[in-house]
């Protein structure tokens, strides 16, 4: 039977079957990007509310922004799995799929029948993904988190702390999320790979948003926490310096590190001389004199417009950019020719735009998958494939 929701049919995953039992965020969006990769996507949900995605936030025709941003390229199934024939639906899937990804919290699966050692029964080479917040052991284990729970018990929040009062905050982005879906997608191509060369057959791959939150962040805002002589030479961490320059009329990024970037700085400001001055002349100098600098390029920067200034400090080779509003994003010039977003024409939703997969292939080129699908769009024909009886397990009250 022809699949209705579009993959990449020359992707680098096409002829993989995702069941993507997830929701949220973590699992829905590693299992959208493997779509965009080419895979066959099936988004299982339950009847009644399924994925809480589809009621929050902004929407059109019972369609909200962040389902679309999280699930296109899906095929939508609705089956009852706290019945013995929607478990059965599921595991008749099982047996020709290729990978399972599922959020619930740890046991829930067990208990329904449809855990790792329940589809390995019937598919061997079954890659079993299995997210949630702390693990699914330990003291945390079995408590309820959303992204800003797990940004707080990394110490994500904490990098964040403002150092003028103390104060932790949070990031205004579901990062646990998303670095939780990236670390899945990755995983999951891994997993494929050894599968593919013989190295192992299916297997579970276990995943904590505590983990990938910790180890994103570890890299660099652990640069001095990794090292636990008490003889190391400290520093502050790379982030710690981060600030918004405030502008005449704006706001920008700039990274000034070598002395050259810091001579470009102070071309930029009309002021060179600044660059020969023995305070400020080397790196060390700079950090030194600190406390005479950064009131200087405040004022300065005070002085400037916006767009002239950042034009200026690029054409000195310092990194710089102006601070972009969301809502003027797809019109940067930059975003404009890298082709970022894409527009169509949703049947409920109405016109969306969206980003593409950000990967460029050269010979296995990824798309943006199917729109996303409203629930059980695709129900008749998934359990069809698998040589069920749609009709009669509809009828049965099994699938919606």
């Amino acid at each position: 039977m022809t699949k209705t929701a579009q993959t990449a049919q020359h992707g680098p995953l096409h002829g993989i079957k995702v069941l993507d039992l997830s929701v949220m965020i973590s699992g829905p969006l590693a299992a959208m990007m493997l779509g965009d990769q080419g895979a066959d996507v099936i988004k299982v949900e339950s009847p009644g509310l399924g994925d809480f995605m589809r009621y929050l936030g902004s929407a059109k025709g019972g369609m909200t922004g962040i389902f679309v941003n999280n699930n296109r390229g899906k095929r939508s199934l609705v089956v009852d799995l706290k019945s013995e024939q929607g478990v059965a639906v599921l595991r008749k899937l099982a047996e020709t799929a290729d990978v399972v990804i599922q959020n619930f919290r740890p046991g829930a699966v067990e208990r329904l029948g449809i855990g790792y050692e329940d589809l390995k029964k019937v598919n061997p080479q079954l890659i079993y993904v299995s997210i949630s917040g702390y693990g699914p052991d330990g003291p945390d284990s079995g408590h309820r988190v959303y992204d800003n729970v797990i940004q707080a018990a990394s110490g994500l929040a904490s990098v964040q702390t403002d150092p003028r009062n103390g104060e932790p905050s949070l990031f205004r982005t579901l990062l646990c999320d998303k670095v939780t879906s990236l670390t899945a997608a990755q995983a999951i191509s891994s997993a494929l790979y050894a599968r593919a060369a013989g190295n192992a057959a299916g297997q579970h791959i276990v995943l904590a948003m505590l983990d990938a939150a910790v180890s994103f962040m570890w890299p660099d805002s652990g640069m001095d926490a990794v090292l636990l002589d008490d003889d190391a030479n400290r520093t502050p961490t790379i982030g710690q310096n981060y600030g918004i320059t405030r502008l005449k009329d704006g706001f920008a990024a700039i990274a000034v590190v070598s002395d050259s970037e810091f001579r470009g700085l102070c071309h930029a400001f009309g002021r060179p001389e600044l660059a020969d001055d023995e305070r400020f002349a080397s790196m060390a100098g700079r950090t030194l004199n600190a406390s005479e600098l950064v009131p200087l390029m405040t004022e300065l920067s005070a002085q400037q417009s916006a767009q002239d200034f950042v034009q200026r400090a690029q054409s000195f080779d310092v990194p710089a950019a102006s601070v972009v509003a969301l809502a003027d994003l797809p019109y940067q010039p930059q975003i404009m020719n890298n082709k970022v977003f894409l527009e169509r024409e949703h049947p409920v939703a109405g016109r969306i735009r969206e980003p593409r997969p950000a990967a460029r292939f050269s010979s296995t080129p990824a798309q943006a998958g199917g729109l996303a699908p409203t629930a059980g769009q695709h129900s008749d024909e998934v359990v069809a494939e698998v040589g069920l009886d749609a009709a009669a397990l509809r009828a049965a009250g099994v699938i919606f």
